[in-house]
């Protein structure tokens, strides 16, 4: 019998800098889950639906979302706002990697249920560091309950 495939780390974000970045910190941290980078929230909520250019993938949850909230067309809240409204999405843990430290920011992200908020720090040392522990805890520690 085949062992189940590991749930993907959906990672949403526009800056190629800033996604590299993690896709480093993420390689760094040796986690077995494959990695789906989408550049902004439109394409995110295609993917979740597997809808538009996503139509007829294998359906399956990231089993964590790091998600950025400033993108073109659909920011981040959007996104979290529309996922927290639908059932089948609402248990997928996100967290929000973002420059913004306005706190209208923080406390929408709260209230709209996100799991954690990282500021993405200057020093690249620091945002490795952040990353690498984000995913090692919700990729391997940390299992969210199957949807039942």
């Amino acid at each position: 019998m085949k062992p189940p495939a590991l749930r993907p780390i959906l990672l949403v974000e526009d800056s190629p800098v800033d996604a590299e970045m993690t896709l480093d910190a993420l390689r760094q941290a040796h986690l077995a889950n494959p990695v789906i980078h989408l550049e902004d929230g439109v394409d995110c909520l295609d993917w979740l639906y597997a809808r538009g250019g996503f139509a007829g993938r294998e359906e399956e949850e990231p089993v964590v979302m790091l998600l950025d909230i400033k993108m073109p067309r659909l920011n981040g809240l959007d996104v979290l706002t529309q996922m927290r409204a639908d059932e089948r999405f609402r248990h997928i843990p996100v967290v929000i990697l973002s420059s913004s430290r306005e706190e209208s920011d923080l406390a929408r992200s709260w209230d709209l249920g996100v799991n954690a908020y990282v500021i993405k720090p200057v020093d690249v040392q620091q945002f490795f560091l952040a990353v690498r522990t984000l995913g090692q805890f919700w990729a391997v520690l940390n299992q969210a309950p199957e949807p039942g």
